[in-house]
């Protein structure tokens, strides 16, 4: 049955697409690593100057950051497994056996 998956997936190119996509979001979560902490940190910077006027500095929360970090690994390895077993290990085509023809019958 996997097989056949494989097949289906090569030949329509939906395993390329679905790859494609994959790949993509693996690269906004990857850019989302970097934006998280300094969205919270903008975020927690004007809430703090509107609450109290002090100007003490928290610095940047990087543990913002973890649950990026962790998606992207996750789709990175999925990426990475679905792109081996679709395209780098060989696929056999199924072959047929030819009709028998009238003269060899005959």
């Amino acid at each position: 049955m996997l097989r056949r998956l494989k097949r289906v997936l090569v030949k329509s190119f939906i395993g390329a697409i679905g790859l494609g996509y994959l790949f993509a979001q693996a690269i906004l979560y990857l850019v989302n690593v970097f934006t998280a902490p300094l969205a919270v940190w903008s975020t927690q910077k004007t809430y703090q100057g509107l609450i109290s006027r002090s100007t003490s500095s928290t610095g940047l929360p990087l543990e913002a950051a973890l649950p990026q970090v962790v998606g992207f690994l996750v789709l990175l390895l999925l990426w990475y497994g679905l792109l081996r077993w679709l395209y780098f290990t060989p696929f056999t085509p199924e072959t047929s056996e030819p009709a028998p023809n009238s003269e060899q019958a005959a």
